[in-house]
C-alpha cells in the first residue's frame, strides 16, 4: 500500500543555480549560519550542496551551460524562512560582514529582514510581532534613547 501524500511528503527544498558556489556558500554558511549536510563533488570540485539552518534546508547548484536554462540566476525567485527570531539573525549576520538589503522592518504582523546572496536570490527571514505595521528597527532604538534620556 502506498503511503497518503499528505503524510509522506515532509518538506520543500529549493535549488538554486548559481554562478559561484564557493562565493555562495561564502555567504550562506559563513555569513547566514547554514550547515552543509551533503555535497556532491565530481572529479573533486564542488558542484551540488545540501544546506540546512534550523528546520530549513536550500540547495545550490554550480551553473554550468547544461544547466542554465533560459533564466538568469537570482530572478524572479525569493526565500521567505519563517522563524522565532529574525532580529537575531540580522544581527548575527551583520556581525559576520553580511548587510541587509535594507533594515529590518514590521509588515503582516512579522519582522521582515531581506538579504541578497551573490547571485541576487533574495533571502527573507520573518518572525512574528506584535508591533505596528512598518515599525522599523531604528524606530525602535529611538524610543529607548528618548526614554533613556528623560529618565
Amino acid at each position: 500500500m502506498l503511503p497518503d501524500a499528505v503524510h509522506n511528503v515532509t518538506a520543500v527544498v529549493p535549488l538554486l543555480m548559481v554562478s559561484n558556489i564557493e562565493r555562495s556558500l561564502a555567504f550562506y554558511v559563513d555569513g547566514l549560519g547554514f550547515t552543509v549536510e551533503n555535497r556532491w563533488m565530481p572529479q573533486g570540485r564542488l558542484r551540488w550542496c545540501w544546506m540546512s539552518l534550523g528546520g530549513a534546508a536550500l540547495m545550490l547548484q554550480e551553473a554550468v551551460d547544461s544547466t542554465c536554462g533560459a533564466g538568469v540566476p537570482g530572478s524572479g525567485v525569493a526565500l521567505y524562512l519563517q522563524c522565532s527570531d529574525a532580529l537575531a539573525i540580522y544581527r548575527q549576520a551583520a556581525a559576520r560582514g553580511v548587510d541587509a538589503l535594507h533594515q529590518p522592518q514590521v509588515g503582516n504582523s512579522a519582522w521582515e529582514v531581506f538579504f541578497a546572496d551573490p547571485d541576487g536570490y533574495r533571502i527573507n527571514f520573518s518572525s512574528p510581532t506584535d508591533l505596528p505595521e512598518e515599525t522599523r528597527l531604528s524606530d525602535l532604538a529611538d524610543r529607548l534613547t528618548a526614554r533613556e534620556t528623560t529618565q
